[in-house]
């Protein structure tokens, strides 16, 4: 889910040294590793602090780090990787990229130095390996936080029509009609931003029938998309905006203003689907609605009749590092030393725990009792250390061009525009591209 980190960490980014520093030449003639991450305050902070950390404990095996702004980076590492310039550590999303990353030759099987370095993997989240591994083999480390989507509701306004959160798909269905009859919309959404929508779907297939059908499509098995439960969750999609449970103009409502969010915390809506870092964001603009116990927090009910767990869960379970296949053998065993020293080591958690984010090491919850958000933080721990599955992100785990077919036909299935064998059909054309 690239746009709402990206919404993240949308603030002016600076350029260090080393911007056009290739990962086989970078700095030193091979004493430096190159290492490019997004830039954008507080997050740039933390992942800067690991480095000068690493750096003045290893006088001899320097990091040169750059920073870019979400788009431009974006664009940067895809053509340095082809022009064989990559940066020695790879900062990335997992999945879909890191997929052709790997058909390329363009970054490194760390799967046996995995199994040479067990207490690293052991350490953190197992639902983060997902998006770092392709065809059963690792090639990223997973670092930083997770970020799992949550159901939010309002509960000043399910105390005025006495209801209590939902506990099924049944129940949001018998909701929605006692909330509109009260002119309260039953749930807020950015429909323009499409990758909202998204998450709907994601839980959806996830509930009905588990991991396994999106994991039929990433696997680019044939027609994976006119699977029968993918078929029931578009239609139980459709279901919903059909009785109105979505904000009236939903479409034209975007995510990046935070609109989705205001509609929330000012009582106009009465549940919302949305990420993790919603929480921060609420608490920040919404006045006292997080501080004064307004807002309640949930994950996404069952299915009736469903055979996917409920504790799963989807969204970003980390974020991602690389090696580049073109680094000296030299800044391949520095960024490694990085990966066992350096990447979120006790100062690294504390600063994401402190940015209202849950590191993705088992344990880090023993960080959170002095936190105001203590509450919150053990939430989000709880489902991401606890999830059987936690999926990735859809415009994530698919390529580039299946992404964006996926967000376009998305935004038509809730317009209703394209009925679920249509979706599924026109999903079906771009597996495997």
């Amino acid at each position: 889910m690239g746009l709402p980190l990206g919404a993240a960490l949308a603030a002016c980014g600076t350029s260090g040294p080393g911007q056009g520093g290739g990962g086989g030449g970078g700095g030193g003639g091979g004493t430096k590793a190159t290492y490019w991450y997004l830039s954008g305050q507080p997050q740039e902070g933390v992942r800067t602090g690991a480095v000068e950390r690493f750096n003045l404990a290893n006088p001899n095996g320097q990091i040169e780090p750059t920073t870019f702004q979400n788009d431009a980076y974006k664009t940067k590492i895809k053509t340095s990787l082809g022009a064989g310039q990559a940066p020695t550590i790879i900062w990335g999303w997992g999945g879909g990229s890191l997929r052709t990353y790997v058909q390329a030759g363009q970054v490194d099987d760390l799967t046996s130095w995995f199994d040479e370095n067990p207490a690293v993997k052991d350490r953190l989240f197992p639902s983060s390996f997902g998006a770092a591994t392709i065809d059963g083999k690792i090639y990223a480390m997973p670092c930083e936080t997770v970020q799992p989507i949550v159901l939010y509701y309002n509960k000043r306004l399910f105390d005025k029509i006495g209801a209590q959160p939902p506990q099924s798909w049944g129940d949001i269905m018998d909701l929605v009609p006692k909330f509109n009859a009260q002119g309260i919309a039953p749930f807020a959404l950015a429909g323009q931003s499409r990758w909202t929508n998204m998450m709907w779907l994601e839980f959806l297939f996830d509930r009905i029938a588990g991991p396994e059908v999106f994991q039929a499509v990433f696997d680019a098995e044939k027609d994976a998309w006119s699977n029968p439960a993918a078929i029931d969750s578009l239609t139980k999609i459709q279901d919903l905006v059909k009785a109105n449970g979505f904000i009236k103009g939903f479409s034209s409502i975007t995510a990046d203003s935070n609109a989705d969010q205001a509609l929330l915390y000012t009582d106009k809506a009465a549940m919302m689907l949305h990420g993790s870092w919603s929480y921060g964001i609420q608490g920040n603009e919404g006045g006292d609605f997080v501080s004064g116990g307004n807002l309640g927090y949930m994950n996404f009910p069952p299915v009736e009749g469903g055979n996917g767990d409920p504790s799963n869960t989807v969204g970003n379970p980390g974020q991602y590092l690389s090696i580049s296949a073109n680094a000296s053998p030299e800044q391949k065993e520095i960024a490694k030393k990085f990966f066992t020293s350096g990447v979120l080591d006790d100062e690294e958690q504390k600063a994401w725990v402190a940015t209202g984010g849950v590191p993705i090491i088992k344990g880090s919850d023993g960080l959170f009792t002095s936190s105001k958000d203590a509450d919150f933080l053990n939430f989000i721990y709880g489902i991401a250390s606890n999830a059987k599955s936690f999926q990735q992100s859809w415009d994530q785990a698919l390529s580039p061009t299946a992404a964006e077919v996926l967000l376009d036909n998305i935004a038509k299935l809730f317009q209703l525009s394209i009925s679920p064998e249509q979706f599924a059909t026109n999903m079906n054309a771009v597996i495997g591209k």
